[in-house]
């Protein structure tokens, strides 16, 4: 490798050049590539390390429970699952469009796989995304702070661009959680997207977060822009389980 290439590479922090930098001078050898080309070559390979970096920052800050893509997904279990619909909105259309989608159906039907699969390809576009499971919400928002830190917080969920409230549904929850659930979606309605899963029907929702009007508020200005999929079938984690006890009998 060239010494002096390599020191000027460091002192620019061009890493991802660097990285690549003895493979592209035996490339351009090798070849004889035109200077341009080569120097084109070079900063290609920069340019596509920082954009990795940039998602891989941003899918850690979106802390999402588990990396799931779409490409994992079993779309054979559950058949009645429109393939087709799930990978338009992988497209990302509804976050530009600022639009709100509902994943609805009982446990195990691939809500919350689906959700942090769609959160990641949004990512790679560019978007930022945050994901939360309905409890640890509601925990963070109700924890003790100073109104400084509250407000980060807050602001956090607010601004990116697709907040994914995963696991509504799953148990009730505590006092006032309707009231944090208002807030944030008053406050992201038509400014930014959010996702939601529930396992049970919005009409629960009064019961689940012990507020019927807040919940009635909730839904009027969620579902005003938001596209709702209904996911029907039998749980993936189950047959997992039965074929396991099956296997081990």
């Amino acid at each position: 490798m060239n010494q002096q290439l390599a020191q000027a590479a460091r002192k620019l922090r061009l890493s991802g050049l660097l990285s690549t930098l003895d493979l592209r001078l035996q490339e351009a050898v090798t070849h004889a590539l035109p200077h341009e080309q080569f120097l084109e070559l070079l900063f290609q390979d920069e340019l596509n390390i920082r954009d990795q970096r940039v998602i891989e920052k941003r899918r850690k800050d979106a802390s999402f429970r588990d990396v799931k893509t779409l490409e994992d997904f079993d779309w054979s279990f559950n058949t009645g699952l429109k393939r087709a619909q799930i990978y338009q909105l992988a497209t990302g259309n509804f976050i530009r469009e600022r639009r709100d989608l509902l994943f609805v159906g009982p446990p195990g039907l691939g809500k919350s796989h689906l959700a942090q699969a769609i959160g990641l390809q949004a990512i790679k576009m560019g978007f930022t995304v945050l994901y939360r499971s309905i409890f640890d919400l509601v925990r963070g928002l109700q924890a003790e702070r100073s109104p400084s830190e509250l407000d980060r917080l807050m602001d956090r969920h607010l601004k990116v661009d697709l907040l994914i409230v995963d696991d509504m549904g799953l148990k009730t929850l505590p006092p006032k959680a309707g009231e944090i659930l208002l807030e944030l979606v008053m406050r992201r309605y038509e400014n930014r997207s959010t996702l939601m899963t529930s396992n049970r029907p919005i009409e629960e929702w009064g019961k689940l977060i012990n507020d019927v009007p807040a919940a009635a508020a909730i839904l009027d200005r969620f579902l005003h822009h938001a596209e709702v999929i209904q996911f029907t079938g039998k749980s993936y984690r189950l047959d997992r389980a039965a074929r396991a006890q099956k296997a081990a009998a």
